[in-house]
C-alpha cells in the first residue's frame, strides 16, 4: 500500500517537474521570420527560422528543438539583404545610389542637353535583380527654328528629321533694307527650345546734306535705305574731316557727318620746323599753305641755357596759332643764329 503511494507521489512530482521546463517564445532576430510562433513551447518541440524575403541567411542554424531545461539554445543566424550587380554606367548621366542591398533605391539623372528615356529610378528586389533596365540618356532636340518676317536662315544644319540637338546653332540675315535686331544667332536649349529670335526692321535715313565747300554722292533712288551708302568729298584747298564714305545704319542715321575744313595762311615768312620728324622749310613744304589737321614743330630759344626747344603748331580749319617763343629773323640779320641751329637744350 505504501509503495503504490510512493510511485503516484513520484510520478505527480515527475510530471509537475517536467511541466515547469517549457521554453519561452523564441527571441526575435532581424529580418527573420520563426515559425510556429507560440507564447511557450514544451521540450520536444519544434521551431524553424527563415530570412525574409530580399534577405539570405549568413551561417547559424535555422531548426531547434526545445529542450527540457526549457532553455532555447543560441542562435547565431544572420540575415543579411541581397546585393544587387553594378547598375552600370549612364552614358551623358548618372547613377545616384548609397548601396545596392536591397530594399535600397537608385537614381538616374541626365546632364545638362539630354533627357531620360525610361525610370527615373529602379529598385533592388527580393530577388536581387533591379526592378527596371538601365535608361537611357537620349539628345535633347530642337525643332526647325520659325523664321523672323523679312528675314532668311543663312546657317543650320539639322539633323535627320530636320531637328537640331541641343546646343546647335542657326544664324539670320535680314533682307535687304532691313536691320536686325536683336542677335542674328539663335541655340537649340536643354529645355527643346530656342533662343530669343531676332527681329527684322525696315529702316530708312534721310538725304543726306552737302557739307559747306564740299559734296556729297549717294544713290539716285527716291528713299535711302539701311546699309545704302554716302561718299563725301571737299573744294581744293578744303579738307574732309570724318570718313570719306558713310553708311545708314539700323537707327535711321547715317554713321557720320562729315565737313570741310579750310587750310591755313601762313604768316611766317622763314622758319626751318619738324614736320613728320624731319626738318623742312616751312616756306617750301607749305607755300601753298597748310592744311587742316597737318601739325608742325617750331624752333624756340632759350636765352638763359642757350639752347633751343621746340614748341607745337595745327592748322585747324583755316587756324593756327605760331608759338609766341618763335622769333622770326630777317634775312638782313645774317648775324643771327637761328634757333634751329642751337643745340637743344
Amino acid at each position: 500500500m505504501i509503495s503504490l503511494v510512493l510511485v503516484l507521489l513520484s510520478s505527480f512530482l515527475c510530471h509537475v517537474a517536467t511541466a515547469g521546463r517549457t521554453c519561452p517564445k523564441p527571441d526575435d532576430l532581424p529580418f527573420a521570420i520563426v515559425v510556429p510562433v507560440k507564447a511557450s513551447y514544451d521540450p520536444g518541440e519544434q521551431i524553424v527560422y527563415s530570412c525574409q524575403p530580399g534577405y539570405v541567411s549568413r551561417g547559424g542554424m535555422r531548426r531547434f528543438t526545445c529542450p527540457l531545461t526549457g532553455i532555447w539554445p543560441i542562435n547565431t543566424l544572420k540575415c543579411m539583404p541581397r546585393v544587387c550587380p553594378f547598375a552600370g554606367i549612364l552614358e551623358n548621366g548618372a547613377v545616384r545610389y548609397t548601396t545596392f542591398e536591397y530594399p535600397n533605391t537608385i537614381s538616374f539623372s541626365c546632364n545638362t542637353g539630354f533627357h531620360l528615356s525610361g525610370a527615373s529610378s529602379a529598385k533592388c528586389t527580393e530577388e536581387g535583380r533591379w526592378s527596371v533596365d538601365l535608361p537611357v540618356c537620349a539628345p535633347v532636340t530642337c525643332p526647325p527654328p520659325a523664321i523672323p518676317k523679312f528675314a532668311t536662315l543663312s546657317v543650320y544644319k539639322p539633323l535627320a528629321g530636320n531637328n537640331s540637338i541641343y546646343g546647335n546653332k542657326a544664324v539670320f540675315e535680314c533682307l535687304p533694307h532691313y536691320a536686325m535686331f536683336g542677335n542674328d544667332t539663335v541655340t537649340c536649349t536643354a529645355h527643346g527650345n530656342w533662343t530669343t529670335l531676332p527681329e527684322c526692321r525696315e529702316v530708312k535715313c534721310p538725304f543726306p546734306s552737302r557739307p559747306d565747300n564740299g559734296f556729297v554722292n549717294y544713290p539716285a533712288k527716291q528713299t535711302l535705305y539701311y546699309k545704302d551708302k554716302a561718299t563725301y568729298g571737299c573744294h581744293d584747298t578744303y579738307v574732309l574731316d570724318g570718313p570719306e564714305e558713310v553708311e545708314c545704319n539700323k537707327s535711321g542715321n547715317w554713321s557720320a557727318q562729315p565737313s570741310c575744313k579750310a587750310s591755313c595762311k601762313l604768316s611766317v615768312k622763314k622758319a626751318t620746323v619738324l614736320y613728320q620728324g624731319e626738318r623742312v622749310k616751312l616756306q617750301e613744304k607749305f607755300k601753298d599753305g597748310m592744311l587742316h589737321g597737318e601739325k608742325v614743330s617750331f624752333f624756340c630759344k632759350n636765352k638763359e641755357k642757350k639752347c633751343s626747344y621746340t614748341e607745337d603748331a595745327q592748322c585747324i580749319d583755316g587756324t593756327i596759332e605760331i608759338p609766341k617763343c618763335f622769333k622770326e629773323h630777317s634775312s638782313l640779320a645774317f648775324w643771327k643764329t637761328d634757333a634751329s641751329d642751337v643745340k637743344p637744350c
